[in-house]
């Protein structure tokens, strides 16, 4: 079920009605059954996929709780071959099939084992890596082992960030499920306030931004020079604001219902440095990958060479968790280079920042933001690229031009559509820059009644006369 649908605006209604209306001991049972039906949306079939990891899970974790030593290792094991080999068979096993039969083609092989036909379950990847939080925080001793089944289900379920998350602790979330939450008009209004901005950055913007890109990265072969420039910089807006817009409406649909999930984006174009950059970008699944892969690598903790190694494995693992392609791949070894680089040349860089005055720290401040969008950009066009050629086409013909391309995608149609996404992005990055560090939220309270009712109708007004509701484009991390 797509958020941006009114199939889920009706799910929405009735689902939160009910939920205050029912007692506290059946709301449980009403979430777990509102986020089954919301995830058999999509293809009913894959519930049972999610239902034999649940299982094994939910055992594995009373089992490692039970046990000491050896057993207890072995049962955290078992989980994780679990939930990894599900991710592999269904995500990974034609990517390594067809790269097993390209390596035995160069060595006069045939592989004869078929591809399997089989479609990737909507966001696998995100209610696998719950679910292995929970049990690795249960084998570590910070996590109680859920003895209510239904409970931990729906820990895995929870319909608003079930899909394309965040990604939660079961530390944050399983205690909430037993909580008592009464009808609050702050959370109502907050959550819908929220929501609202999502749906914002959704429609009216990334969705705006998609046929553009789409236009360039579909045929990037018949463009060259300022096409695909402008196609890459919009691609960075377009995926920050339909990712963030999606965990938005997540976070905002939860907290009507008194839930608090994780802030999973905060201003990440805002950045100095990429290292910043990825302490601002998808924190759920950046701080997934710090807890559970990059400190038990060693981390920070071992010698600086040992450091980098770390740093540029958890990249790649994490290119390689977006997709089963070499331009995910690629992608995660571009940040994890450029992470590198940053960290080698933190001292250098401070000391520039020290001897330039005062009058000179904003122009440089700025400039480091936009180096730093600039690089994340070319790591963006491999995220995007159909194809490693692709990619390298584009990166390639960046600084190239051949007379007519720039008029062929500036058409008359692409102009409107830039423009309006422009003045979205304009109003998306104003009210960023006025926030400063509070929440979305916290920014809007805090404005008179005046500003702030101008400002709910406005933004629904645009919503309405600039939103792109043709057709209900699918979140991009879907497919993840």
């Amino acid at each position: 079920m797509l958020f941006n649908s009114l199939h889920f605006v009706y799910f929405f209604i009735v689902v939160t009605t009910l939920y205050f209306i029912i007692p506290h001991k059946l709301r449980w049972f009403l979430l777990l059954i509102a986020s089954c039906y919301f995830y058999m949306a999509f293809l009913p079939i894959y519930i049972l996929i999610l239902g034999f990891t649940i299982v094994i899970d939910y055992f594995a974790g009373i089992y490692i709780e039970l046990s000491s030593g050896r057993k207890r290792k072995l049962f955290l094991i078992c989980s994780l071959i679990a939930n990894i080999g599900v991710l592999c068979i269904f995500k990974y096993y034609n990517f390594l099939n067809d790269n097993l039969s390209l390596l035995l083609n160069d060595l006069g092989y045939v592989n004869r084992i078929p591809n399997l036909s089989i479609l990737l379950p909507i966001g696998l990847s995100f209610h696998t890596f719950q679910a292995m939080s929970y049990t690795i925080e249960v084998y570590r001793g910070n996590q109680k082992a859920e003895r209510n089944f239904g409970i931990y289900a729906l820990y895995v379920m929870f319909y608003p960030q079930l899909v394309a998350g965040p990604i939660e602790r079961p530390q944050n979330i399983l205690h909430q499920f037993y909580e008592k939450h009464k009808f609050s008009y702050d959370n109502v209004t907050n959550g819908l306030k929220l929501m609202t901005w999502g749906f914002f950055k959704k429609i009216v913007i990334s969705d705006r931004l998609a046929d553009l890109v789409n236009q360039a990265y579909s045929d990037p072969h018949r463009y060259q020079g300022f096409p695909l420039i402008l196609s890459t910089i919009f691609f960075a807006f377009q995926i920050y604001c339909d990712f963030s817009g999606y965990s938005d409406i997540a976070i905002g649909a939860a907290r009507v219902m008194g839930f608090d999930l994780m802030r999973n984006f905060n201003k990440p174009y805002s950045a100095k440095s990429i290292v910043e950059f990825w302490q601002r970008w998808h924190i759920s699944l950046s701080t997934w990958f710090r807890d559970y892969l990059y400190i038990p690598l060693g981390g920070s903790r071992v010698k600086m060479s040992r450091r980098y190694l770390n740093l540029l494995i958890t990249f790649l693992i994490s290119g390689l968790w977006h997709g089963a392609n070499w331009t995910y791949i690629i992608w995660g070894g571009l940040n994890g280079i450029y992470q590198i680089i940053d960290i080698s040349t933190k001292k250098a860089r401070g000391k520039i920042e020290s001897i330039i005055s005062s009058g000179f720290k904003p122009a440089y401040s700025i400039l480091c933001q936009l180096v730093t969008f600039l690089l994340i950009c070319t790591t963006w066009v491999f995220f995007r690229a159909r194809s490693v050629q692709d990619g390298w086409y584009i990166v390639s013909h960046f600084i190239t031009s051949v007379h007519g391309t720039t008029a062929l995608y500036l058409s008359a149609k692409n102009m409107m559509d830039i423009l309006f996404a422009l003045i979205a992005l304009f109003i998306l990055f104003g009210v960023e820059h006025l926030q400063k560090n509070q929440s979305f939220v916290d920014f809007v309270n805090k404005k008179s009644p005046a500003i702030r009712w101008g400002f709910y109708y406005g933004l629904v007004l645009i919503i309405f006369l600039l939103g792109k509701f043709e057709g209900n484009q699918q979140f991009i991390y879907f497919q993840f």
